[in-house]
């Protein structure tokens, strides 16, 4: 999967990487700040409670669960890590006025087979809609929602299944892999404010 290698690098999701990007996002969280109208800054205090498109803010944390993702966890699943200094998740968010993003990924094992919890979460999928099948060759090119979601930017590896919903701004992901006998997988919420279309 791209979400994948181009933020978590090659090969299995791993969140050495945060401690690296935390300085990278405060530097850009300030200079949003700074592009942020004075006047909307200087709101009264009864002026921030009518609206929420005057702040900016921004979080790293290693905590993200199912329900912050909106999916559920595989019946008798459990966290996973790569190396004992890895988090099995991580919350990334910055956002100013009425744009922003926040990424949460979650990672867990179980003993079943990649198959048994594809399918489990192709019906957790459904909920948001209309669920994508990005997985193999030529899929990326035929998947399509009436939402907009689609699979062009999905590169699964070999062996991964990559199931997706809900709409180009709002996206929740499911990636499945072997892992001997059983399974990883990776539970992903992607939620971007103030996109092109919104202008």
């Amino acid at each position: 999967m791209r979400v994948r290698r181009s933020i978590f690098g090659e090969g299995a999701v791993r969140f050495a990487w945060l401690g690296r990007a935390v300085p990278a996002m405060v530097m850009g969280l300030i200079l949003s700040a700074a592009a942020i109208p004075l006047a909307a800054q200087d709101k009264k205090d009864s002026d921030a409670n009518k609206s929420d498109n005057d702040s900016v803010g921004f979080i790293a944390s290693k905590n993200a669960s199912p329900k912050d993702i909106g999916l559920p966890l595989y019946p008798g699943s459990r966290r996973h890590k790569d190396d004992s200094d890895d988090s099995s998740s991580v919350q990334l968010g910055a956002w100013g006025g009425s744009y922003g993003f926040k990424l949460l990924v979650l990672k867990m094992e179980s003993d079943d087979a990649p198959e048994k919890v594809a399918a489990f979460y192709g019906k957790a999928l459904s909920k948001y809609g209309k669920v994508l099948n990005c997985s193999g060759a030529g899929t990326s090119e035929k998947q399509k929602s009436s939402s907009g979601l689609d699979c062009d930017s999905d590169q699964p590896e070999k062996g991964e299944t990559v199931l997706k919903s809900g709409t180009k701004d709002m996206q929740h992901i499911a990636s499945i892999k072997a892992n001997g006998s059983g399974s990883v997988y990776d539970l992903v919420f992607i939620e971007a404010k103030g996109s092109e279309k919104d202008k």
